[in-house]
């Protein structure tokens, strides 16, 4: 479980998860919604969303001709695209919004655990469980999977340098990464902390790097501005983020998010980490006999079968 200084880090109440999502689901964001919803958008509407999640959250609380003026299209666009959504109107729609931003900025001091002083701790093992199993499900059901095919096509571009940085507890998702990565391909780095300290990154980093960039609540301004420095100087950067998406999402080439709640006041990390663990395979499996030639080369060079 992540802990509380970097990232908000915390299990939404109820009520700020977000609206009940595309065909029912609960607990799925705005995002999800736009994210699930492109192959059915007009090219208007297509415009909105890019707007949209380009300026997230803050461009759907703009007005409708706000947002309309954004997006390059008129205001009645924006009223079917909101209706494409599954709201309502404009007021249900940016409600959700509200209620996401209370969210983002949720801390463990401020959320109400599924467990409390009051919970039997019999209940603690099934409860988590729980919580797991449907953090893990929701998150694998609103997985784009052509955003993910360009992540995988990214991470195996042997052409690519990887470096993978994050905040202060999601520096530990980077770390486990690339520790799987490195054995896969060459060329993979892993940022030191805090993020923005290697000048020699900074010096090097451009068109041939590609960034992988874990940011979850409560963001942590250093790790943003390294990766929109990153991103400036010409890198690809690849955002796993929680699904009220990180300002990373404002630029980055792909944006994968996962679900965070756990039984505690504290965010959990259960299912980035298998999101992280879905791109590992897929790298491995996309890599093929490659990935096996290193893999064997390592345990070799480790002088015995288990390469740490």
């Amino acid at each position: 479980m992540a802990g509380h200084g970097e990232e908000g880090l915390g299990r939404p109440a109820a009520a700020a998860v977000g609206a009940t999502g595309v065909a029912g689901e609960p607990g799925a964001t705005v995002a999800d919604r736009v994210r699930r919803s492109q192959e059915a958008l007009s090219p208007a509407e297509r415009r909105i969303a890019r707007a949209l999640l380009a300026h997230y959250p803050t461009a759907g609380l703009e007005s409708t001709s706000g947002l309309a003026d954004r997006a390059g299209v008129s205001p009645p666009t924006v009223v079917r695209f909101v209706a494409r959504l599954g709201f309502g109107g404009y007021r249900d729609f940016q409600r959700t919004l509200r209620e996401e931003v209370q969210a983002r900025r949720a801390s463990p001091l401020t959320l109400t655990p599924v467990i409390t002083d009051a919970s039997r701790t019999s209940e603690l093992a099934e409860v988590a469980a729980d919580v797991g199993r449907t953090a893990l499900t929701q998150t694998f059901e609103a997985l784009p999977g052509k955003d993910f095919e360009r992540a995988v096509a990214l991470l195996c571009h042997s052409g690519k340098r990887i470096t993978s940085f994050g905040g202060r507890f999601s520096h530990t998702l980077a770390q486990y990464f690339d520790l799987h990565l490195r054995l896969m391909r060459s060329g993979t780095t892993v940022h030191p902390q805090p993020p923005g300290r290697d000048a020699g990154f900074l010096v090097d980093v451009g068109p041939r790097d590609v960034c992988v960039v874990f940011d979850l609540r409560r963001y942590q301004r250093d790790t943003v501005e390294l990766a929109r420095f990153a991103h400036d100087r010409g890198a690809r950067v690849v955002l796993i983020t929680d699904p009220w998406l990180s300002p990373v999402a404002e630029f980055a080439d792909v944006v994968l998010a996962a679900r965070v709640e756990a039984p505690s006041p504290f965010d959990s990390i259960v299912a980035p980490t298998a999101l992280a663990e879905a791109l590992v395979a897929a790298v491995h499996a996309r890599l093929g006999p490659a990935a096996a030639r290193r893999m064997r080369a390592a345990e070799e060079a480790a002088g015995g079968p288990t390469v740490e």
